[in-house]
C-alpha cells in the first residue's frame, strides 16, 4: 500500500479510523491522507481483512476506473473508498456492480438535489452528468470468491469538469458516507440474480433505456436482464444481450 501520511494519523473530517468504524458499525477502517488507489490498498490487505473493511482516502493520486481509465480524486472533494466484502454466491457477483449502483443511487437521492440515474454497468448520473463510478475486483480461491473489493468514487463537491457533477451544494461528506456504506453492504450481501423488483427499480432510474447507442452494439437500449446484461434492440428488431463493454450513446445525455 502507498500513502503520503501514516494511516494511523489520517483523519476523515476530523474523525480517526476508530471513530469512523464506530460511526459506520464496521469491523475495520483504514484512513489515508493521500493514497495511490484505495482499490490497490484493499487488495493488498484483502487476505486478512474481515468483511466490511473500509479503505478511505482524502485524496487519490492514481484512482482507477473501468478499462484502465483514471478517476479524478481531488483532496476533500468526494468519497474515494473501497469496501472489502466476502460474498459466497458466485451468481450474485455477476450483478454486484449493478446492485451497488442501484442501492447507492437510492441511498444518495436525498442529497443530490435531483433524482440519481443509473447507467449500465457501473455509473451514477444526475441531470446528464456523472456523479459516481464503481469498479469491483474479485479475488478467487479456486472456483469460489475469496473476497471482493468494491471501489466507489463519489463527487461530493462539484468537479471542474463539464461532464461531471456533485451532490447538492453544502452536502457534508460524512452525511454521504453514512448513507452510502450501508447501501453498498446490502448490495454486496444480496444473493442470486436481480429480482423482478430490482429490475423495476433499475428501469425507473435507467438513463439509457429507450436511447440510441453506438456501442457495445448499435441500436436502442431495451433495459437489462436478471443476469445484468445490457439488452439492445437492433434496427431489425433483434435483441442482443451484452455482458461486458462500454455503453456509448449515439448523442450526448441532456444536462438540463
Amino acid at each position: 500500500m502507498s500513502s503520503s501520511a501514516d494511516a494511523s494519523e489520517a483523519r476523515f473530517d476530523g474523525l480517526d479510523a476508530v471513530e469512523v468504524a464506530a460511526l459506520l458499525r464496521l469491523p475495520r477502517v483504514e484512513l489515508f491522507d493521500t493514497a495511490t488507489s484505495t482499490l490497490d490498498i484493499a487488495n493488498a490487505i484483502g487476505p486478512s481483512a474481515p468483511a466490511g473493511t473500509l479503505v478511505l482516502a482524502d485524496e487519490q493520486t492514481a484512482g482507477r476506473g473501468r478499462q484502465g481509465r483514471a478517476w479524478t480524486s481531488a483532496r476533500g472533494a468526494g468519497l474515494w473508498l473501497t469496501l472489502v466484502e466476502r460474498p459466497e454466491d458466485p451468481l450474485a457477483l455477476e450483478v454486484m456492480s449493478l446492485r451497488c449502483g442501484l442501492y447507492a443511487a437510492e441511498a444518495l437521492d436525498a442529497l443530490a438535489g435531483a433524482p440519481i440515474g443509473v447507467k449500465w454497468p457501473n455509473d451514477l448520473y444526475v441531470r446528464g452528468r456523472k456523479l459516481a463510478g464503481i469498479l469491483i475486483e474479485t479475488r478467487w480461491r479456486g472456483t469460489a470468491p475469496e473476497w471482493v473489493s468494491i471501489g466507489f468514487g463519489l463527487n461530493v463537491a462539484q468537479p471542474q469538469i463539464d461532464t461531471a457533477t456533485g451532490l447538492a451544494p453544502g452536502t457534508a461528506r460524512r452525511d454521504a458516507l453514512i448513507r452510502l456504506i450501508p447501501a453498498l453492504r446490502r448490495a454486496a450481501l444480496a444473493t442470486g440474480q436481480l429480482t423482478n423488483e430490482e429490475l423495476t427499480r433499475w428501469s425507473a432510474r435507467d438513463v439509457a433505456r429507450g436511447r440510441r447507442i453506438e456501442a457495445p452494439s448499435a441500436g436502442t437500449v431495451a433495459g437489462i436482464s436478471a443476469r445484468g446484461e445490457l439488452l439492445v434492440r437492433g434496427s431489425d428488431g433483434t435483441e442482443t444481450a451484452h455482458r461486458s463493454g462500454t455503453l456509448t450513446f449515439a448523442e450526448p445525455l441532456a444536462c438540463s
